[in-house]
């Protein structure tokens, strides 16, 4: 069983299943659980649109509260139902841990498996103990988790970030270029909002303003929106209103391609600005959530930054914009002084890449190492897995 209820879990969903698949043979596993489009095509299919479990902020948690309960007796149904031999729970704290809990009344015996770690080097280091007392084994994509959770009582192997693995080998900036009708001279600016609802909903129209203000001065920037499978609905009608063209994109292949031939993205935060670091696009980052939930965050949050690449330089490589200093002037100011600079661009992707080095680029694919990692814990449970899988 594997259950996945965002955008990027879905893609370590896939992932893992596509890994356990080459392991053991297209017909010796089978996969239940929730997903979103990457799992489905593994062969997972999710009773349920995981959008309507992609929840950020703490008042559009409560509002969210109902269904997402919901949502989770019919995931415990499923379980009960198909009597899964392991679960795997991926990222998505707020309903995993409960998920968790839940399966361990339902079935003692199950083995849990949660798959990528809440950040308790960041904030809220409690959530540790109550991890190591839900879960048998934990996952990590970060290296710095595991000592916190080992204190806990909870196995830990460290198994890389997927993000850091993703391969632009085979992306084509002239086959994105030819989909557009662009010039080989053109700027490209991507435009990448998330892939929550509430994202959409808060970040959006911020992007759009800046946006504006930018094709005002640059009648030639062509606007390209890679647009995430949780989201792309509300993304295309949004963007169906916009004063000026822009180019959705849903397309995997062409997701990549963009993102190789992008000459600056404005990018929500999260797994999205590793993965543009990866394909050499400098980023300007741009965030807004709830207040309560911001200012919480504000008391809590250990690090300095919010983008990966920026903890992990210790520095401001990629612009951030915050809450009430995410405007689309500001913005606007930061993507343009890039656009005009192409000494500054290259600046930043070079300081970009030698953070991406400092997070373990070009380790072995995190997909194997976290199916090598499942499949060892499940065969020292020989209830669970016979010697000779």
């Amino acid at each position: 069983m594997l259950v996945a209820a965002e955008a990027s879990g879905d893609s370590l969903g896939a992932g893992l299943a596509k890994a356990l698949k080459h392991r053991l043979g297209e017909q010796a596993v089978r996969f239940v659980g929730v997903g979103g489009a990457k799992m489905a095509a593994e062969g997972l299919v999710s009773p349920f649109d995981i959008a309507q479990l992609s929840i950020i902020g703490i008042v559009e948690s409560l509002r969210a509260y109902p269904r997402a309960m919901a949502r989770l007796k019919d995931t415990l149904a499923l379980a009960e139902r198909e009597k899964p031999d392991v679960a795997v729970l991926i990222d998505s704290w707020g309903f995993n841990i409960r998920l968790a809990q839940a399966l361990r009344r339902q079935d003692p015996a199950l083995p849990l498996v949660k798959y990528v770690a809440p950040q308790v080097w960041a904030y809220r280091p409690g959530r540790a103990r109550a991890l190591a007392k839900a879960v048998d084994l934990l996952l990590s994509i970060q290296p710095m988790d595991r000592p916190f959770f080992e204190r806990a009582g909870l196995d830990s192997v460290f198994v890389g970030n997927s993000a850091l693995a993703k391969d632009f080998s085979q992306a084509d900036p002239a086959r994105l270029r030819r989909a557009l009708g662009t010039t080989n001279d053109q700027p490209i600016l991507l435009v990448l909002p998330g892939s929550r609802p509430s994202e959409i909903e808060r970040v959006m129209p911020v992007f759009e303003d800046a946006v504006r203000q930018l094709k005002a001065g640059r009648p030639d920037l062509a606007v390209v929106v890679p647009a995430a499978s949780t989201v792309a609905s509300a993304v295309k009608a949004r963007v169906a209103g916009w004063p000026f063209r822009a180019h959705v994109i849903e397309d995997e292949a062409l997701k990549d391609d963009a993102m190789v031939a992008g000459t600056v993205a404005l990018a929500c935060s999260g797994t999205v600005t590793t993965e543009l670091a990866l394909a050499g696009c400098p980023i300007v980052v741009g965030y807004r959530t709830g207040a309560i939930t911001y200012g919480l965050l504000k008391l809590l949050f250990k690090p300095h930054w919010v983008t990966l690449i920026n903890i992990a330089a210790g520095k401001s490589v990629a612009p951030e914009y915050l809450q009430d200093a995410m405007q689309g002037s500001a913005l606007s100011q930061a993507v343009a002084a890039r656009l005009d600079d192409p000494a500054l661009r290259q600046e930043q992707v070079e300081q970009q890449n030698a953070a991406l080095e400092l997070m373990g680029r070009g380790m072995p694919d995190p997909s194997d190492a976290a199916a090598e990692a499942l499949l060892a814990f499940l065969k020292a449970r020989p209830a669970v897995m016979p010697p000779s899988a």
